[in-house]
């Protein structure tokens, strides 16, 4: 299918940035930069929800913490944009072609979005929010690099994609240990302030 290429680096986009990628191609359909974009991306009630969208998530996923609970309520959104995006583009609407297209979007979204979220999650364990931005920001960039050079590079651009999906599952492996013991430290923390209110409460004073 000539089309794969861009059905898998629109997945794995989609998992990071699914608004950004919805806006994207819808913008260069629109404006006759490639004849790969299908008309529903490019409506512009679409377009319009998907420029309010990526705002809403420029500033979200900049915020330490909030950027997690993001990321949470996405797990589903995100795959399931990447597998309609992937759909559309193959076009042939019920045909196994798009049947097909949908499930590499959708699984490469989901696989990519789970790297995107386990960062996040180790991101967080820094006291600073200057590293969120920078991750954030970084992300960003690279989608829309990447989906653009999609369009007029398919196969390299799927290439790129796949490497740096690759790599973000073997950090994300490697950052799982520094997670745990942030959260192993976090819990201990509140269970700490607990027994010390307790203790306060059972003081001279508390009776």
């Amino acid at each position: 299918m000539s089309v794969l290429p861009l059905v898998f680096t629109s997945g794995w986009a989609s998992g990071i940035n699914a608004y950004a990628v919805v806006l994207l191609l819808g913008v260069f359909g629109a404006t006759g930069l490639t004849d790969e974009v299908p008309p529903a991306l490019q409506r512009t009630d679409v377009l319009i929800a998907a420029a309010v969208l990526f705002l809403c998530e420029a500033v979200a996923d900049k915020i330490p913490y909030f950027d997690s609970v993001w990321d949470s309520a996405h797990t589903v959104i995100r795959p399931l944009t990447g597998a309609v995006v992937a759909a559309l583009l193959a076009g042939q609407s019920g045909s196994l072609p798009e049947i097909a297209a949908g499930a590499v979007g959708g699984t490469t979204a989901l696989m990519s979005h789970l790297v995107k979220a386990g960062t996040r999650m180790a991101v967080n364990t820094s006291p600073e929010p200057a590293s969120n931005i920078a991750v954030s920001l970084a992300e960003d960039l690279g989608v829309a690099g990447i989906v653009t050079f999609a369009i007029f590079n398919p196969v390299a651009a799927a290439v790129i994609a796949g490497t740096l999906l690759l790599l973000g599952i073997v950090t994300v492996l490697f950052l799982l240990s520094r997670i745990r013991r942030f959260w192993r430290r976090r819990a201990r923390r509140r269970q700490e302030k607990r027994l010390a209110h307790l203790g306060t409460g059972w003081g001279p004073r508390g009776r």
